[in-house]
């Protein structure tokens, strides 16, 4: 039997890849709701209590208000939003960190749907954290660089507009106070005391993402090799994959995994110093991507039905 499927948010960036990624689906019905019904209370909640399955593609005040609309006790919520990331009561949408994620993630009406950013430096800590290669209290630095399209429309728009500002031609950081939203998701997950201090970065491209995590070997319970078995014996799934080296001729380009729904862990640097990188596409493991895994966990299908790895 096709089970019933309702996007919450089916206009923004997130909705409508989602749309276009399931639509074909011979395993699933789609629930829509006409544009005038769109932001209509009464319409979406009664679209939410019809389905099988709904996701929340909406800001964070939106998704709690979705979430508190469904009333019945067989709606699963897969959230793509930040709104409960952090929250026990929902879980995390990360099976590869263990088998108990993943079985979580299998029997939850209620599944947090990880960010992008967050994604790639919680699969590149969880697994030092559970080995005891770094420790719980450990002060970490991250940087990640994004494609414009994590951005959502509006910035999407800026990029790619016929009179955009020059400045949007060079890389530009953000989230300069130190107060990113994914920061909490990123300490609480990978189960860290402590957030790091996060550099995220756009660029004048679509999408891709490179999360880059230094160390110093002198700050660690191990060598890089005790890291690289790590990750090797952690991600032997076709979505998360441990490659060593895997850079092009000295360049690690954010772009590798863009258009695709796989990560890929790597390991870099000398025995003094080690660069941590996770590269993915924001649109795929960081978001839609991840959001179709979950599905496809929910209906006991291949978890890689209709991505692309």
């Amino acid at each position: 039997m096709k089970k019933k499927i309702f996007i919450d948010g089916s206009a923004g960036t997130t909705g409508l890849d989602i749309y276009r990624r399931i639509s074909g689906r011979e395993d699933i019905e789609l629930i829509t709701l006409a544009e005038e019904e769109r932001k209509d209370s009464s319409a979406r909640k009664r679209a939410l209590n019809e389905a099988d399955i709904a996701f929340l593609c909406l800001p964070d005040a939106a998704a709690i208000e979705s979430a508190d609309m469904v009333e019945n006790d067989h709606t699963v919520l897969l959230d793509t939003s930040t709104a409960h990331r952090t929250d026990d009561a929902w879980a995390y949408g990360f099976p590869e960190l263990s088998a108990a994620h993943f079985e979580k993630i299998k029997n939850s009406r209620r599944i947090a749907v990880p960010g992008c950013h967050a994604s790639g430096f919680i699969a590149l800590v969880y697994p030092l954290i559970e080995k005891g290669i770094l420790g719980k209290g450990a002060k970490l630095s991250c940087f990640s660089l994004t494609g414009y399209s994590g951005g959502g429309k509006k910035m999407i728009a800026e990029y790619e507009g016929e009179e955009r500002d020059v400045l949007l031609s060079a890389p530009r950081q953000y989230a300069l106070a130190q107060k990113h939203k994914h920061l909490p998701e990123m300490a609480k997950i990978a189960g860290l005391e402590n957030a790091p201090a996060f550099c995220p970065i756009v660029g004048d491209f679509y999408s891709g993402m490179e999360v880059t995590i230094p160390l110093f070997a002198s700050d660690i319970n191990g060598t890089a090799d005790d890291i690289k078995k790590a990750y090797a014996e952690k991600y032997t799934g076709e979505i998360v994959k441990f490659v060593d080296g895997g850079d092009e001729a000295g360049f690690a380009s954010a772009a590798k995994r863009s258009g695709t729904d796989a990560m890929e862990i790597s390991v870099f640097g000398n025995e003094e110093r080690i660069l941590l990188v996770a590269r993915y596409d924001n649109l795929g493991k960081g978001a839609c991507g991840a959001a179709i895994e979950c599905l496809n966990i929910v209906l006991g299908a291949d978890i890689a039905e209709g991505m692309n790895i």
